[in-house]
């Protein structure tokens, strides 16, 4: 089974909460939480970098991934989306999926960061799962009355001693469990060959990046 470069990506692309903040602003609000707090100092922290006239564009990029990278823990969530074949897989097949899933997610969300364009995010409001898992809501809402708001929700981890973005949801969907199903359809298919996906991935990001460097000319 091929995987669909473009279903693949709006997936993948929640992966990261940042995927929608370079074009979003957000509304001031309180963060009555230590999770909301994340969440909400690090959207502003995404803002300042992409909105720094005073950075090239390569500059730009290369500092928004390095806050993308340290505040979401991928290598946790690619072994959570190869599901049972994490358990499975030689460790060197596991480090070169996650290398390349950290590859994917990135040059995914370049490619969509124009898809939220003048919008406003805010957080709303988040709950407890256990005492180191919490899900932050957020809403992110058209000032033009185009389009209806849209709750996203942010799952986040604080088990490995700092807290750190795991899984976003939209519409009750985890976009994590929808990547595991994908992926578990694909290595079903092949054998189980994680380094078949892995490398299927990085063809993957390479078509979003040469998508996105056409868009900026």
């Amino acid at each position: 089974m091929t995987l669909e470069r473009r279903s693949l990506g709006r997936r993948l692309a929640a992966l990261a909460f940042l995927v929608f903040i370079p074009l979003v602003s957000i509304e001031a609000s309180r963060a009555d939480t230590p999770a909301e707090d994340f969440v909400s100092v690090n959207i502003q922290k995404g803002l300042g970098i992409l909105d720094n006239p005073s950075l090239s564009a390569d500059e730009r990029s290369r500092q928004f991934q390095n806050l993308l990278l340290g505040i979401t823990d991928i290598k946790r969530i690619a072994l959570f989306t190869l599901g049972q074949y994490a358990q499975t897989a030689p460790e060197a097949d596991r480090d070169a999926f996650t290398a390349s899933f950290q590859d994917y997610s990135v040059a995914v969300y370049r490619s969509y960061l124009g898809e939220y364009a003048g919008q406003t995010l805010k957080v709303i409001g988040s709950h407890e799962r256990s005492p180191t898992d919490f899900v932050v809501a957020t809403r992110v809402v058209d000032p033009q009355g185009g389009v209806m708001p849209l709750e996203i929700d942010f799952r986040v981890r604080t088990d490995t001693g700092k807290p750190e973005v795991t899984d976003l949801g939209l519409a009750g969907i985890w976009l994590a469990v929808e990547e595991r199903d994908q992926f578990g359809s694909f290595l079903a298919q092949n054998h189980g060959d994680v380094r078949a996906l892995a490398g299927h991935l990085s063809t993957v990001a390479q078509g979003y990046r040469v998508d996105t460097a056409l868009m900026r000319r």
